[in-house]
């Protein structure tokens, strides 16, 4: 069995895995906050290395445009949802989150550069829509206690921004919304028997149960 199973058995162990998901996820946003000081620090303009639908030059942009927002404001609005699913992602399908990030991350960029509107397309909410959307579909699919727990969790926090994936303001991206979201589903219903599920806690009132049952279960003493 995986360690990441197994540690869903273990309260201490549990909460290691929960911090350390945190803490992965938490790094790559404190990067995301250190390349916006050093671009205002500078005076810089890095939307030009975003995403250019159609263009070859815009291809590079795939890889740039995540880790690029257009002012503090954009890039603090996806703070919390990138650290909250992120980390429900990384904490409840370790297995997945090595396919999802990258999938999500780099499929949401090519669909931006395949069928935006012609702009320059930045900012790491297409993760965040991938993330979210992956976590809620892999929930419905699977229907184990922990799954559904994520599910319920990032639906009541995050559900609205399923409206995201429609054109609402001109300088919003919707299309990043779009496509991550569409991943995100996709991945999901793929790999939704890829981590192993965890197994049912078992509470010391059904321990007791089980124990009365075997003793009932065992043939009288015979009598000399």
């Amino acid at each position: 069995m995986h360690s990441e199973s197994r540690s869903l058995n273990n309260p201490r162990e549990d909460s290691r895995h929960l911090k350390r998901s945190f803490t992965v996820v938490a790094a790559f946003t404190a990067i995301l906050w250190l390349i916006k000081m050093v671009e205002m620090a500078y005076g810089a303009n890095l939307a030009v290395y975003g995403v250019y639908p159609g263009q070859l030059s815009g291809l590079a942009g795939i890889l740039w445009a995540p880790l690029i927002h257009s002012s503090f404001s954009h890039l603090f609005a996806n703070t919390a949802p990138l650290l909250i699913l992120g980390t429900a992602l990384v904490y409840g399908y370790p297995k997945s989150a090595r396919v999802v990030i990258p999938a999500v991350y780099i499929g949401t960029g090519l669909g931006v550069w395949l069928f935006a509107r012609q702009a320059y397309h930045v900012g790491a909410s297409g993760l965040t829509f991938g993330f979210m959307f992956f976590v809620f579909t892999v929930g419905v699919l699977r229907w184990d206690r922990q799954a559904i727990a994520l599910s319920l969790v990032v639906f009541f926090l995050y559900g609205g921004m399923i409206w995201g994936i429609f054109p609402n303001k001109p300088d919003i991206s919707f299309e990043s919304h779009l496509s991550g979201a569409i991943i995100g589903v996709v991945l999901a219903v793929l790999l939704r028997n890829y981590d192993p599920q965890p197994p049912e806690k078992q509470y010391s009132w059904e321990q007791d149960e089980e124990i009365e049952l075997e003793s009932d279960d065992e043939p009288p003493d015979k009598a000399v």
